[in-house]
């Protein structure tokens, strides 16, 4: 307890001296129960349609407190909405006056039972008849109430964040309406929604590096799932042919604007689609999810006007990639010629291992940024596609699509690669990659290709960063923003 004691500050210390003298008298600052007949914003609009509120019992956070004699008006909020409360000294007796005054703070949980009325300058208001203490506050409010600014405190102690800024609290509303909206989406066209496996003997699905963990009843070492698409193939392999997920994700890289070690993603598997299904699919997704966000499908994100109305041009990358830089990703078709054509139009561009790859650095350093309206970059090189089929008329690239807008990739997706002969080829290649030191490079996953070889029907998949939908449709800068308790540097 000295320890404790010790780490308090001035203001931290007289609450506490508070709830100290509390307990002496005899009153619990944390009792077990409450007693709550109406919230806050339930009490505002029955007395707005004109019905008779009389003994009801509110709760919620002291948020203001003002004394005019023997009167005093508080606010007090609660997760609905802020009320006035009224307190006359003659009503709710002396002493619990006095205590109103001198032993409650600011960020106090109270309770009261009273009449709601509105008061002569026409703020609805509850009588206050008797009240409580719920729960004593020893740390006071942010900035006392006014707001709370600074970005490392709002990203460690969001629950400050929360409590001092109602536009947070307003993100993450829109958040649940957007993921409840994805699931209604999924569920009304016949998908069903599974659980795979966040912790794995194997990862794969996706190119990026894994948690590592320990499993010591087993004496294994397991991973944190990087995608959920091979678990969510086999189930396809099992027999049914619409299947979600909605769950986290783990990769462990960087973190910047658009990326967290932790993120939130849906992948869908179709059967008897291919890559032209989900498109119609991630147009007809996100049109439902900014209309149960912002109710318009005509949005602003970072002072762009974007419209996210389908259908979404659909673009060759090679196309993009021809118009921003001047490559001709299918005239130059191998690494030696690729970085001749780069050097002899002066672009600066990270240099990459290998062919898909840099051609993929091509896109994200002169294309990517451009894309500010919701497109469809279509057909993709094979090298970086190992989950694809092949495009019948030109096999180096594959049927694949990345959804774009606001210069960041919203979802990925495929004609599912169902082929185990052409599966295990596409494996090993990566595993060649892999000894040539990409840390990226998928694994051998045997497993997988023997739940192919019991047949997977032509399958169309999906994957939506929910995070990034989310910032998108919130007009949000920063993933830290939409995401409640962030991963952060020391």
């Amino acid at each position: 307890m000295d320890d404790f004691l010790a780490r308090l500050n001035d203001q931290e210390r007289q609450r506490y001296q508070k709830l100290l003298r509390l307990r002496e008298r005899g009153i619990n600052p944390y009792p077990l129960r409450v007693s709550r007949t109406h919230t806050a914003r339930e009490a505002i609009d029955a007395f707005t349609r004109g019905e008779t509120l009389q003994g009801i019992q509110l709760v919620g956070r002291l948020v203001a407190l003002r004394e005019m004699g023997k009167l005093a008006f508080a606010h007090v909020q609660d997760g609905t909405a802020k009320i006035q409360w009224m307190f006359r000294k003659d009503v709710v007796g002396e002493e619990q006056y006095a205590f109103l005054l001198k032993d409650l703070d600011l960020g106090d949980f109270v309770g009261a039972t009273g009449d709601i009325m509105r008061t002569k300058t026409g703020e609805i208001t509850l009588h206050v008849t008797r009240f409580e203490l719920l729960a004593k506050t020893l740390s006071p409010l942010p900035e006392k109430w006014h707001g709370l600014k600074d970005i490392e405190t709002r990203y460690r102690q969001r629950y400050l964040d929360l409590l001092a800024n109602e536009s947070v609290r307003e993100v993450f509303i829109k958040r649940s309406k957007i993921v409840t909206a994805m699931r209604q989406y999924l569920d009304s066209h016949g998908f069903l929604e599974v659980e795979t496996p966040v912790l794995q003997p194997l990862y794969g699905g996706a190119a990026a590096e894994p948690f590592i963990t320990h499993h010591n009843k087993l004496d294994r070492d397991m991973y944190l799932r990087i995608a959920d698409e091979l678990y969510l193939k086999r189930l396809l392999v099992g027999g049914f042919e619409r299947v979600y997920e909605i769950g986290k994700d783990f990769r462990n890289e960087g973190i910047d604007f658009r990326h967290n070690p932790e993120f939130t993603m849906m992948e869908c598997y179709q059967a008897y689609g291919d890559y032209t299904t989900m498109m119609t699919l991630v147009e007809e997704l996100y049109a439902a999810c900014a209309l149960a966000a912002n109710g318009t499908l005509q949005i602003t994100y970072q002072g762009h006007a974007i419209d996210l109305t389908p259908p979404w041009p659909r673009v060759t990358m090679r196309d993009l990639i021809l118009q921003h830089c001047g490559v001709d990703i299918e005239a130059d078709t191998d690494l030696p010629a690729l970085r001749q054509r780069i050097a002899a139009l002066n672009l600066h561009v990270e240099p990459q291992p290998t062919w898909g790859k840099q051609v993929d650095k091509l896109f994200s350093t002169f294309v990517e940024p451009k894309l500010i309206q919701p497109t469809l970059v279509i057909d993709y090189p094979e090298e970086i596609s190992p989950f694809a089929k092949k495009k019948p008329d030109n096999p180096r690239f594959v049927e694949r699509f990345e959804a774009y807008a606001a210069c960041m990739e919203l979802g990925n997706a495929f004609t599912e690669l169902n082929d185990p002969l052409d599966q295990y080829a596409r494996f090993l290649a990566q595993a060649e990659q892999r000894r040539a030191g990409d840390k990226e490079a998928h694994q051998v996953d045997l497993d997988f290709i023997q739940a192919l070889m019991h047949g997977m029907p032509p399958t169309g998949g999906l994957g939506v960063g929910v995070d990034r939908m989310v910032m998108l449709l919130t007009d949000q800068p920063s993933i830290r923003e939409v995401i409640l308790f962030p991963q952060l540097r020391n």
